[in-house]
Formats: C-alpha cells, sequence, structure tokens
C-alpha cells in the first residue's frame, strides 16, 4: 500500500470538520490518505494522487467531465466525497491502458477523432465503457440517451456515437 503525504492547507481540516483516513484502491494501486471529510473523490484524484485525466468540468455534477468508475460502475466524481469510496475499486482514464496498449474504447476514440479540444474525453470514454458494460449501448437513441451526462462543448456527439458503434459492433469487450 502506498501512503501519500498531503499537506495540510488552510481550507482543510479543523476543529468542526474532522480529517479522515481513507484507503482509495486506484488504478490496483491501494493508497491510504488523510484529508478533510468534505474532499471530493475528483479533488482527492487530481489534487492527493496527482491524476489529472477526470476534469473538474462545471463541479456540480452536470458535464460528466470527472466521470470514473467504482467498481466498473460511473459516477461524476465531483458530487462524490472521497471517504464514501474507502477501499472500492476506482479507475480513472490513466488506468485503461492494458501494458501500455490503449483500450478498445480509447483507439476507437482515436480513430473517430472523437474528441477536438480533449477536454471532455476521459470522462466521455469512461461513461462509454460503462454503458457498453451496462448493455445500453444497442441503438443509436440508446446511445444518445445514456451518455446525455457527458457534455462535449465542442460538438464532436457523431464522432463519439461512431466510436462508441464501432467498439460495440467489433464485439470488443469494454471492461477495465
Amino acid at each position: 500500500m502506498k501512503h501519500v503525504e498531503t499537506p495540510a492547507r488552510p481550507s482543510e481540516a479543523t476543529p468542526e470538520v474532522p480529517s479522515v483516513d481513507v484507503t482509495l484502491r486506484v488504478n490496483g494501486d491501494s493508497y491510504r490518505l488523510r484529508f478533510d471529510s468534505r474532499v471530493t473523490l475528483l479533488d482527492a484524484l487530481r489534487d492527493h494522487l496527482g491524476l489529472t485525466g477526470a476534469k473538474k468540468g462545471c463541479d456540480q455534477g452536470a458535464c460528466g467531465a470527472c466521470t470514473v468508475l467504482v467498481d466498473g460502475k460511473r459516477i461524476v466524481s465531483c458530487l462524490a466525497l472521497a471517504a464514501q469510496y474507502d477501499s472500492e475499486e476506482i479507475t480513472t482514464i490513466e488506468g485503461l491502458a492494458d501494458h501500455g496498449e490503449p483500450h478498445p474504447m480509447q483507439q476507437a476514440f482515436s480513430r473517430h477523432d472523437a474528441f477536438q479540444c480533449g477536454y471532455c474525453t476521459p470522462g466521455q470514454i469512461m461513461s462509454a465503457i460503462s454503458l457498453q458494460a451496462e448493455g445500453r449501448a444497442g441503438t443509436e437513441e440508446d446511445i444518445c440517451e445514456f451518455m446525455s451526462g457527458n457534455i462535449c462543448r465542442c460538438g464532436a456527439y457523431p464522432n463519439i456515437r461512431a466510436a462508441i458503434r464501432d467498439v460495440v459492433s467489433e464485439g470488443n469487450d469494454a471492461s477495465v
């Protein structure tokens, strides 16, 4: 288990807001952390572990840029308290590659140019992987509906849907 020293910040734990000890299992590694009980999973990943793939978009759970998988299910990490996920398996975009080989969904996004600025791409990919694992990528309408929580401000939606359809039609295992 890796122990991560996290420097106290003025806005963190006070006598009124306790610190918590949490073990986060991220991308196959365990990290023992201590931080303010109000720290979101997104902030724990980005600020305490240096995993910056999940993006802070709206910070209100509306854009999906912060999507990660917890025990294989997608969540918006900006609305989740890190302490809620003590010892659960968390997968971020950084944990998808298998021995340096990009995940099939990452490859499809690249093939179909399913990104423009790239800001939403990690959340889109994580959501798309979960969408396929949930069995909800059967039709174009299903993909539109069940990806609607992920916003792309550049409008790359047709290419995103094409990448998802590509992975589904090839029968690739989208699990992590």
